[in-house]
């Protein structure tokens, strides 16, 4: 099993940038596939990016395409959310979850398939 710690939130102007980290311990993090999900007040968890073990394969949920990438840096057990064109929208506590994954190219969009996921960091957006 592995431990995760996300980092980087805070609050930025609408149109701003920010970049969270998800730092890993605990297992052989190069193992796993990586998601981003976030949750905004009254709202359900959701989906916002996914990631292979190897960094071949991302996925994004559309409300982020183009604004935001996913990328990870295995050597340093981190996984990266860089976040551009912030909008309000966009403000939620936001979470990774890992998951075991033996194929290079596999990744995972739905909370059941992560077994492993960290506290979560606060993203507020002003406008």
């Amino acid at each position: 099993q592995v431990q995760l710690v996300e980092s980087g939130g805070g609050l930025v102007q609408a149109g701003g940038s920010l970049r969270l980290s998800c730092s890993a311990s605990g297992s052989t993090f190069s193992s796993y596939a990586v998601g981003w999900f976030r949750q905004a007040p009254g709202k359900e968890r959701e989906f916002v990016a996914a990631i292979s073990w190897s960094g071949s394969s991302t996925d994004y949920a559309d409300s982020v395409k183009g604004r935001f990438t996913i990328s990870r840096d295995n050597a340093k057990n981190t996984v990266y959310l860089q976040m551009n064109s912030l909008k309000p929208e966009d403000a939620a506590v936001y979470y990774c979850a890992a998951a075991r994954a033996h194929f290079r190219y596999t990744l995972y969009r739905h909370e059941a398939d992560f077994g492993s996921w960290g506290q979560g960091t606060q993203v507020a957006i002003s406008s």
